[in-house]
């Protein structure tokens, strides 16, 4: 198979993680003979540091000529000290979104039995955690009108059903792939867009009669999720709560260093870990870079290459038994952000067979 794949560092721990992210590729091209084309471009602040924009017509070129994206991170401290800054890092994936249509992001939440002791959450409610969050990305309250003067400011939240509608088919599709469970998180009580969202995925519900729907108010859900996350399989929700709920169930796994995700749309999509730039950590050697590897298993898992796939979550999950990982995972005797990619790396060329196993 021959895959164009564009790949953008991006910011702070960005460029270090994807280098380990490209060396497991290269694993999974020399093991099974693909052909991977890789075109780098620049975004967030790196590229506002070159060319004076967040992204450039450059880089878009690159991604809509590529089959997939691959990202680092987005964000740069700089710019947060100053938020009256019209040029920001985030503004870049924003723009990258809303060009490629990727309207909806797909976050796997599951825990380890390794790592179970890492979370503060007990080990009991924990253990086989294996769920999804679908957030729509393109709508909502970060997207609407805003203003402010020097005592008032506003956020307005607007939803259309047709975007409701396209994140929520896709739940759906998902759903009958798995435990046939959705749960819609919203505050419908209170909010005329979930009234909106609750009413359009009621629709969809009644065509779709073998999906399994609940419904859950965020405040209730975000408790829960603490509560008793083995009780969810598919979360869909909107943008910002999506925010929310996906960056609380990292608390399950034990570090947001382990979340993959994808933002996806009808013709693109991005792969990126969760975590943010982590600035802190920058040049050191040390941040987590098995979100983003797995966010490239999930690269190849959707497009068809489930033993590649399986052959990328079998050595994450060893190295993560024999306590190959980083700090965050690991405090006692960890590894270095380079030493896990190349554990990897060799593990995936010497592996005899290519399944999945817990």
């Amino acid at each position: 198979m021959v895959m164009k794949i564009a790949v953008l560092p991006g910011d702070g721990i960005g460029p270090e993680i994807l280098v380990q992210s490209l060396k497991v590729l290269k694993a999974i091209k020399l093991k099974f003979g693909h052909k991977i084309l890789i075109s780098k471009g620049l975004i967030g602040a790196e590229s506002i540091k070159k060319t004076g924009l967040p992204i450039t017509q450059e880089t878009i070129n690159i991604c809509k000529g590529s089959d997939t994206i691959l990202l680092g991170a987005v964000g740069d401290p700089l710019y947060d000290k100053d938020p009256q800054r019209k040029i920001r890092p985030e503004q870049g994936l924003l723009e990258l979104r809303r060009i490629l249509g990727l309207y909806g992001n797909l976050r796997p939440i599951k825990s380890y039995n390794k790592l179970l002791k890492v979370s503060p959450i007990k080990q009991s409610v924990i253990k086989n955690v294996n769920l999804v969050i679908f957030r729509e990305l393109t709508s909502g309250i970060y997207f609407g009108k805003k203003g402010r003067s020097q005592e008032e400011a506003y956020d307005t939240c607007t939803y259309k059903k047709d975007i409701i509608k396209q994140i929520a088919i896709k739940a759906f599709e998902t759903a009958r792939q798995r435990k046939k469970q959705i749960t819609l998180v919203d505050k419908a009580n209170v909010l005329e867009t979930s009234r909106l969202w609750r009413e359009t995925v009621k629709e969809i519900a009644q065509k779709n009669k073998d999906i399994k729907v609940d419904y859950i108010f965020i405040d209730n859900a975000c408790m829960q999720i603490i509560l008793n996350p083995r009780q969810f399989d598919i979360l869909l929700t909107d943008n910002m709560f999506g925010d929310i709920l996906s960056d609380e169930a990292s608390v399950i796994t034990g570090s947001l260093g382990l979340l993959p995700s994808v933002s996806f749309g009808d013709h693109y999509s991005l792969y990126e870990p969760v975590h943010g730039s982590f600035p802190q950590a920058k040049g050191k050697n040390i941040a987590n870079p098995l979100g983003s590897i797995l966010s490239v298993s999930l690269m190849l898992e959707n497009f068809g290459l489930k033993k590649e796939s399986f052959c990328i979550q079998r050595a994450v999950n060893e190295s993560i038994k024999l306590g190959l990982t980083t700090q965050d995972i690991n405090t006692k005797k960890h590894c270095k952000t380079s030493e896990v990619g190349e554990f990897l790396f060799n593990y995936i060329l010497n592996i005899n067979k290519c399944e999945y196993q817990v």
